[in-house]
């Protein structure tokens, strides 16, 4: 085998044009491919964690039929004080999760004393709500480094702007109780957001126990918990795992009470993400072709080129098996061979574009440094791509050779 190598090598430095001229076109493949997914990689897990760590979490917790009915925020879908306990008690027990915060969600009016519209609000305990999203303390524009105190509120920058509504005014949030009586309380203005998804977010924050005395909660009532995990990786497991131990837990009817959905399920920026992978799919494709047509090309100029010669080898004993065995070697050097200089060059360039910090914006944040990364699995995966297709697109050449008639191949002009 050593032997076949060494010959195989030889006979890619006989050519050393063609050689060249393939082995440029599987780097500039793999570099192109590398350096894609990099890039979009950095943008992706950005994205992600703008949604997650600014609002989201990971996961969240509702109770059944919730999510369906959850752009009307309804108070009649809450989880009672007793279910909250008992999936408080199930969430402690998960070493996975880091953190959770329960959210008490409402629509109500927001009044100037002025002017009147309408916002949406979210009753939190601030210390819980900062730890399940870290970057939602870092989304305010005024008020920085201000913590939501009971009398409090942080209200959205659009809203903010409308209303003439600065920090330090006093405003009324005025809302309808679960039974249909209405209940309003003068809040202090603490805190200006900057919106995640765009100017049309109406999302403001207040603390929780505000919320229970604008709702006239008797007992704390939760419309969602908010899980952050440790590792964002076990997301799907413990997504799955989660709705298994939840699924015990039963309603009056028989039905489960709770129901778990991931970030993805929850925010229409999953399909921007799903449109990534599609397109670094087609990218890896794309590789698959360049490097099949390439070394395909060359074998079948070898073979057709060499046919004397081959024809020689095997007239002195040289066994098909082993001249198959020669040609797929070249293929497989070739395939190698490229895949090491362009997994070098892409991460050079990686490097020196990371060394480079540069910036760009999304939706409404401005200043965020491109951070490329490509994983260790996704550069086996390509190098394995490569070296595979490299092997298959020189088998058929390489059949051609060991099946040739030594006479025949002999008497070629």
């Amino acid at each position: 085998m050593t032997n076949t190598l060494r010959i195989a090598v030889r006979n890619l430095f006989r050519y050393k044009r063609r050689t060249i001229l393939t082995l440029s076109l599987i780097v500039l493949g793999i570099m192109f491919v590398s350096i894609f997914i990099a890039v979009t990689g950095s943008f992706k897990n950005m994205m992600i964690g703008q949604m997650t760590d600014s609002m989201l979490g990971h996961i969240q917790v509702h109770r059944k039929g919730y999510l369906a009915a959850i752009d009307n925020l309804p108070l009649n879908l809450n989880m009672k004080s007793q279910a909250y306990k008992k999936l408080e008690k199930t969430l402690d027990d998960l070493h996975e999760i880091e953190a959770y915060s329960p959210r008490i969600k409402f629509g109500g009016m927001f009044s100037t004393f002025v002017e009147t519209t309408n916002i949406r609000l979210n009753g939190v305990y601030p210390d819980r709500e900062s730890k399940t999203v870290p970057l939602l303390p870092s989304r305010l524009i005024e008020g920085k480094g201000a913590t939501l105190s009971k009398g409090e509120i942080w209200i959205p920058e659009l809203m903010s702007k409308s209303m003439k509504a600065k920090m330090g005014d006093m405003i009324v949030i005025i809302a309808t109780n679960q039974d249909g009586s209405v209940n309003g309380k003068q809040f202090k203005v603490s805190g200006v957001l900057e919106s995640v998804t765009g100017p049309g977010g109406r999302d403001g924050y207040i603390h929780i126990e505000d919320a229970m005395e604008v709702l006239r909660m008797e007992n704390m009532e939760i419309s969602e918990v908010a899980i952050r995990l440790k590792n964002f990786g076990d997301m799907n497991p413990l997504s799955s795992k989660l709705d298994t131990l939840l699924a015990s837990q039963l309603n009056k009817q028989g039905k489960p009470m709770f129901e778990v959905h991931t970030w993805e399920k929850l925010s229409p920026f999953y399909n921007i993400a799903r449109m990534i992978d599609i397109m670094t799919l087609f990218i890896k494709i794309m590789l698959i072709a360049i490097v099949l047509i390439s070394i395909m090309n060359v074998m079948i100029m070898a073979v057709y080129e060499r046919i004397r010669e081959i024809g020689t080898i095997a007239a002195i004993g040289t066994l098909p098996g082993r001249i198959l065995s020669m040609f797929v070697l070249e293929g497989f050097c070739m395939g190698a061979a490229g895949t090491v200089i362009g997994g070098v060059l892409s991460a050079l360039i990686i490097y020196f574009a990371n060394m480079a910090r540069i910036t760009f914006d999304f939706g409404r944040q401005t200043g965020l440094v491109l951070s490329a990364a490509i994983s260790l699995s996704e550069i086996l995966t390509i190098s394995g791509i490569v070296i595979a297709v490299s092997i298959v697109a020189s088998l058929q050449p390489a059949l051609k050779a060991a099946r040739m008639d030594p006479i025949e191949a002999l008497g070629h002009v």
